[in-house]
Parts: C-alpha cells; sequence; structure tokens
C-alpha cells in the first residue's frame, strides 16, 4: 500500500517537473522571440542614412494617434512628433509613437526646449531620434549631446530596464543600439547660430543639422518674409558649411530643412539635402478641408 502511493508520489512529481521544465523553456523561448522583435524591423534612419538615402518626413502637431497611424501607412521615412507646437506632451507622444509603431514608421521627437528633462523624458519612450530646438551655440550643442548619452560619456538617466525604448528590457542590445543608431538633431533657427555653424557642425556625438527657416527668418527681422533675400542667403550659408563638411569627408554631418512655399522639397533635394520635411499635419488639413468646401460650394 505504501510502496503504490509513493509511486504515485514519484509519478506525480516527475510529471510535474515536465510540465514546469517545459513551462520554463517556453517562456525562455518567448523572450528569446520578443527579443529578437524588439529589434525595429526595418533600418534605422542613420543607417538610411550613411546608406545615402533621401528621407521625407512629416511634421505632427494633432498628436492624434489615428492621423498618427495614417501618416506611416501613407509612405513617410519619418514622422516628426512636434512637442514644441504640437498639442501634447509625453503621454501623447507615447500614443503617436505606439501608432506610428504599428505603420512601422520611424518617429522623432522634438523637445520643446534644450533641457536635461525633456530629453531624458523623450528618450526613454524610443524615438529614433531627436531634435533639439534653438541650437545658437556649440556650447548648446554639446550639452544637447550629453543629454542623449549614458555616464561616462553624458548625463542620461539610466533606467533602460524598465523603458520602451528597450522594450521594457526585452531589447538586451539596446544600450549599443542608441549609441549607434539614435539621430542627434540640432536646430539652427538664429543669426547667431548661423555664424557659429562651423563650431556646431564639430561638436561630437551630433548627427544632424536641421534648419528652421521661419524661427530663423523671424529672428533676423523677417517674420513676415521668410523667403527675404537676407533670409535666404543665411539658410545657403548653413548648407554650405555642412554639405563642404560631407564632401570632406571630415565628419558625418546630415542636413535636414523644411520646404517653404518658396524652396519647395524638389529643390532641397537637388541642392544635397539628406532629410526634408514637406508639410505639417494640420496644414494638410486645413488645405483639403478648404478644397472639398471649395468644391461643394463652386458645384451649386
Amino acid at each position: 500500500m505504501y510502496v503504490t502511493k509513493f509511486s504515485s508520489l514519484l509519478n506525480f512529481s516527475s510529471s510535474d517537473i515536465t510540465r514546469i521544465s517545459f513551462r520554463i523553456q517556453s517562456t525562455k523561448q518567448l523572450a528569446v522571440s520578443m527579443s529578437t522583435s524588439a529589434s525595429p524591423p526595418n533600418l534605422s534612419l542613420k543607417s538610411r542614412l550613411r546608406n545615402g538615402e533621401c528621407l521625407y518626413g512629416l511634421f505632427f502637431d494633432t498628436f492624434s494617434p489615428t492621423i498618427a497611424q495614417i501618416s506611416g501607412h501613407a509612405g513617410y521615412d519619418f514622422v516628426v512628433v512636434d512637442m514644441e507646437h504640437g498639442y501634447g506632451g509625453i503621454s501623447e507622444a507615447l500614443s503617436c509613437l505606439n501608432a506610428l509603431a504599428a505603420s512601422q514608421t520611424s518617429a522623432i521627437l522634438r523637445l520643446p526646449e534644450c533641457s536635461a528633462m525633456w530629453a531624458k523624458k523623450a528618450l526613454d519612450l524610443g524615438p529614433q531620434g531627436i531634435m533639439f530646438p534653438m541650437i545658437h551655440n556649440p556650447e548648446l550643442a554639446k550639452e544637447a549631446v550629453s543629454y542623449c548619452r549614458y555616464p561616462r560619456a553624458g548625463i542620461r538617466g539610466v533606467a533602460h530596464p524598465i523603458t520602451r525604448a528597450s522594450k521594457f528590457g526585452f531589447d538586451s542590445e539596446y544600450l549599443d543600439w542608441c549609441e549607434e543608431e539614435l539621430l542627434i538633431m540640432c536646430q539652427i533657427e538664429s543669426e547667431e547660430a548661423v555664424e557659429k555653424i562651423h563650431g556646431i557642425t564639430a561638436v561630437d556625438g551630433l548627427d544632424c543639422i536641421m534648419l528652421g527657416p521661419t524661427d530663423l527668418s523671424a529672428n533676423m527681422g523677417y517674420i513676415r518674409d521668410p523667403g527675404n533675400e537676407n533670409a535666404v542667403k543665411a539658410v545657403q550659408t548653413v548648407e554650405n558649411v555642412v554639405l563642404d563638411m560631407q564632401s570632406k569627408g571630415n565628419k558625418s554631418v546630415y542636413l535636414a530643412g523644411f520646404a517653404m512655399p518658396h524652396d519647395e522639397p524638389k529643390e532641397l533635394k537637388k541642392r544635397g539635402y539628406n532629410m526634408i520635411c514637406g508639410a505639417v499635419d494640420i496644414l494638410l488639413y486645413r488645405d483639403a478641408a478648404i478644397k472639398d468646401v471649395q468644391k461643394f460650394k463652386t458645384s451649386i
């Protein structure tokens, strides 16, 4: 009798161990699978830039996840989620990043200001690029880069095992990824920045110069005339410095810009821009709405 009970206990224990082992193995396989899928399915923005592609993107200010996903499916290479002028902060940006990820579209977060606080929060969301506004001198550019680097190279807060950026710890290669593939962009939007563009572009770790033609022209006194000859010359000065660096192969700094009525996307591409933003989601809807109303009104 006791032998029978002991035998049954052994059988139960053996079966239970087998079941537990299977679950452990399944969990490990799931973790490996999730770790693999945590990496972007497509090439990163920096990889595509290194390959010589000219990338076309959209500035995104509505912070509507639905519109974000539609924009991704439309075929934009990247979408700049604009926390400087858009209607959302970190929480709303997270919803947009999730929506863009569903369409496998790269997201860039534009910060409201160049600060460590905003950079830490934005980077932990896991964008492929981060854009710092109003970088007027090399010192600010150096600070911007330091906000994106973990110690000792920078001052970014260390929380990668729990953030979306590392797929909540499932992406074991995240630390290497953010060092090599995170696109750090600085905006040139003032006369001071134009005057100091050589020093700004020489900052180690800076990947891309993004021209802000409207703020630049306003800073020069042409807020109602962004196509003013002097403002255009200032833009050309920055372009020439960056493109000259590229031609000499001294440093991989890419050139990005926003198309204007007097300077269309095809013109920027012709001049050698690596990244071009052609529109803002709000303006796209505004113009489409106007056309729709006019179509009805004029058909009566």
